[in-house]
């Protein structure tokens, strides 16, 4: 009987099937060991066809041929009584492999539900664990550094909007500070658009994307009323390095958002 498959072909590569190997080099070429093969031949699953003049085991081409029948029937996981009597011929050869392949199908089955499982459960745990610095790093690019959020809590460690923002945000996942991004990034194309558009700060376009920075600002990080947003406002041209954000998207932008910010406040007064 013979087998097909990665081993077999292997062997038939490197093997010349008319030359006779010692145990150590079965082993060696085969990838088994030579205490299974010793185990072989003791329970009669494979006895090596020729000895030397003082008693070592010899195995041919037909020896090597039956092995990796064994070890096909072996991975598929049958035992060792089941491999002997398909290799005596005691039942059809076929009808056995069709069982085992479908028993192998579905286990391939089970595997890819665990496999699914996994991902869900992973993808969960992702989504649900606080973000790490790195993430954040990667996630905001240059708008994230150690430095500024360092001084920062320096500058606004004590107050109660720092506090609240602190004790919110520490439990925001990757996915929160990617909807936290792409909503800022929303409001600040709102406010480029109108102003290269040429409507004025006190425009409605302005003042809803002074609103929207406002709200994203309560929702995510800390209460924000509009008297507060006006004392921010006026911060992004007070500190040169909110003033280059916002001028770095559009010239004169950190001047415009200031004053939609006031115009939105003097709305809602």
């Amino acid at each position: 009987m013979t087998a097909t498959g990665p081993m077999l072909a292997r062997e038939r590569e490197t093997v010349d099937m008319d030359e006779v190997l010692t145990v150590g080099q079965v082993a060696q070429t085969c990838g088994v060991t030579v205490r299974t093969l010793h185990h072989y031949d003791e329970v009669g699953l494979l006895s090596p066809s020729e000895r030397t003049p003082v008693g070592y085991r010899l195995y041919t081409g037909a020896d090597l041929e039956r092995l990796a029948t064994i070890v096909t029937y072996r991975r598929l996981g049958l035992s060792i009584d089941e491999v002997g009597s398909l290799l005596r011929g005691d039942v059809s050869v076929v009808e056995h492999l069709r069982r085992q392949r479908d028993v192998v199908l579905g286990r391939v089955d089970e595997m890819q539900r665990l496999v699914d499982a996994i991902d869900a459960r992973l993808e969960r745990e992702m989504s649900e664990r606080p973000a790490t610095t790195e993430e954040l790093k990667e996630i905001f690019g240059d708008g994230f550094t150690d430095e500024y959020q360092a001084e920062a809590e320096e500058r606004w460690g004590d107050t109660d909007a720092w506090k609240q923002s602190a004790a919110r945000t520490k439990r925001y996942s990757p996915a929160d500070w990617e909807r936290i991004r792409a909503e800022g990034e929303a409001v600040d194309d709102a406010f480029v658009a109108a102003l290269t558009s040429g409507r004025p700060a006190t425009s409605t376009e302005a003042m809803d994307a002074a609103e929207a920075h406002r709200v994203q600002i309560a929702t995510w990080f800390y209460d924000l009323d509009h008297g507060f947003h006006r004392g921010l406002a006026d911060m992004y041209v007070a500190d040169p390095r909110f003033t280059k954000t916002y001028d770095d998207l559009a010239p004169g932008l950190a001047a415009y958002v200031r004053d939609a910010i006031h115009a939105n406040a003097d709305r809602h007064a």
